[in-house]
Order: structure tokens, then sequence, then C-alpha cells
């Protein structure tokens, strides 16, 4: 116990009269208390706090300052409160109002809830209910500021409001940039299936996609443009209903705002998306790629570089649909 001590205080106790006093043996209980009340009264770093928690593992000692620095590493929390705390984290960041602290605290909280954080082992799993929650929160913001945005006299908004127009559009940004957050953490843990079904079942935010401007309804298809990227790069595996909802509602948007997008890219990679897309038609039946895929084609036709290039996929699909075994096989293989 001695020799435990003697090897593993001097590591923390970096006085040399702490060092002196227990690496010469002076009364044992004094020695062991003045480096007990040290090491309770400063600071630790990560290194140092896992030297202590094997330290008082091995150890039993006795001492009125070892319980002020057990309260230190260790704290009676469950499962159910850590998950509580994680919805209070994210909630809060999602109501934040600066948008400095806010991105800065998103980086911090993905990153502690990221599978490959050092700290997620000792976390219970993500409650998956407790972030989509979260998100149906703020996919109904969302449906309000688009409904706002859509009620709103383009020509009044333009002579007399333009201050305040501003705001509103950062507000749908903000959302847009919360909801992507949040599906980041559900593609992570990969819990985002369901995300899909919600997105998908949004038809009053499509409805309103029609009739407000082109700088408004494209932050829409930023999130459709995460869900493909995941479904085409094989991240997201869903079921072959949920990615047939997903693409036949917001396939079209898509191709309406591609060009929006690629002007506000926001951080998005354009030609992941225009791989994933067409990548994801690839997943659904013959059928209704065929009606999808040629929804492309008069769009592209129409609107060139405005609209995706999906000339790959679409050669794919016309092989699959009208050659046959091992032609189709040798013609893709090349």
């Amino acid at each position: 116990m001695i020799y435990d001590l003697e090897r593993s205080c001097p590591i923390f106790c970096t006085t040399s009269s702490f060092t002196a006093q227990v690496s010469a043996g002076i009364k044992f209980d004094r020695g062991v208390s003045s480096c007990l009340k040290y090491l309770e009264a400063v600071p630790w770093s990560e290194e140092e706090e896992e030297k202590l928690r094997e330290l008082f593992t091995k150890l039993n000692i006795d001492d009125a300052t070892t319980a002020d620095i057990l309260d230190r590493l260790t704290i009676p929390t469950h499962a159910e409160s850590q998950r509580s705390l994680a919805k209070q984290l994210i909630c809060s960041i999602t109501t934040c109002t600066d948008a400095n602290a806010r991105n800065e605290l998103k980086s911090l909280v993905k990153g502690l809830l990221c599978k490959s954080s050092v700290y997620e082992k000792n976390y219970p799993d993500l409650n998956k209910d407790d972030i989509l929650s979260v998100c149906e929160s703020c996919v109904g913001l969302l449906t309000s500021l688009l409904e706002e945005a859509s009620t709103t006299n383009n020509t009044v908004q333009k002579s007399t409001k333009r201050e305040k127009d501003k705001p509103l559009l950062e507000r749908i940004s903000k959302q847009v940039d919360n909801i992507n957050w949040l599906l980041d953490i559900l593609l992570d843990h990969q819990m985002a299936e369901e995300f899909v079904d919600l997105w998908a079942n949004q038809r009053e935010l499509l409805k309103m996609h029609e009739n407000v401007s082109p700088m408004i309804r494209y932050e829409l298809s930023r999130v459709s443009a995460i869900l493909f990227i995941a479904m085409g790069t094989r991240k997201l595996h869903c079921r072959s209903e949920a990615r047939l909802g997903l693409l036949q509602v917001w396939f079209r948007p898509m191709l309406l705002d591609f060009g929006w997008l690629q002007r506000c890219k926001k951080g998005l990679d354009m030609k992941a998306l225009e791989e994933a897309m067409g990548q994801s038609l690839l997943t659904l039946p013959l059928k209704e790629q065929y009606t999808l895929f040629m929804d492309w084609f008069r769009c592209f036709s129409k609107n060139g570089t405005e609209c995706p290039n999906l000339s790959k996929a679409f050669q794919i699909w016309w092989r699959r649909s009208f050659l046959r075994g091992s032609e189709t096989l040798a013609i893709e293989s090349r």
C-alpha cells in the first residue's frame, strides 16, 4: 500500500514538499492525508483522473478527504437521467438564439454523442424517441415559418418589409440546420429510418414548397439532400416503401431546387448529392424508376446544369430495363 501511494501520489502532488514527505516516509497517515487534501484542491487532467480511478479501486483509504475526491470521480446517476440530460442539451441547442454559440455547442454535443467518441462507451444508448420528438418540434416550427413566408405578399415584402424578412429567412435556415444536425446524430447511431417516414409525410410542407420563393423553398431540399446522400452511400437502410415514399414526395422538389443548392451549398457536396440521387432511384422497383427517371429527363433537357446530372444512373436503369442477363452485366462492368 505504501509502495502504491509513493508511486502514484508524486504524479499528482507536483510540489516538492509533498513528494518529499511521501517518498521519505514521514509519518504515513500524515503523508496520505496531505496528499489527499492536495488532490482534492487542484484540477486534474483526464490522464490524472484515470490514474486516480485506478488508485481508488485498488486501495481502501480511510480518510475524510477521500469522500470529497470520490464525489468528483463518480456521480450516482441512472441511465434514464443520462438520457434526460442528453435531451435537455439537444433542446437547449435547437432553441439557442446566438448563432455562434449554437454552432459551437452543436459541435460539442455531437462529438460527445458520436458513436466513435471516447466518451460514448460509458453512456447508455441514445433514446431515439427523444431525438425524434425534437425533430418533430423543429419540423413543426419550420412548417409555421413556411406558412408565414407563403402568405406574405412579395411586392410589399420587397418594398417595406425587407428588414423583417431577413430574420424570417434566418429562422427558416436555423430550423433546417437544426433538423440536419439532429439527422446527422440519428444517422451516426443508425436510427434515422423513422425520420424518413416523418419527412415523407410532410404534405403540408410540400404544398407550401410550390408557393414560396425559390430562395426560401430550397431550404427544404437541404434536408432531402442529407437523406438522399445517406441512402445512396449505404449509410441509411430503410424499407422499400419508405424509400419510395420519400422519393415520390421530395425528388421533384429537389429537381427544382438543385440550381439554388449549387449557389448556396452551405457545406453540401453537390457531386455526392448527384451520385447519391441516382443510386437512390436505382433501389426502387423498375416501374417506379421509370416514372422518376422520366421526370428527371424532362427537367434536365429543359434546365441543363440547373438540374442534377443523373446520366450514369439513367443508363444503368435503361440497361436493366431493356437488356437481359449476361449482356446487362457485361455492359455495366465496362
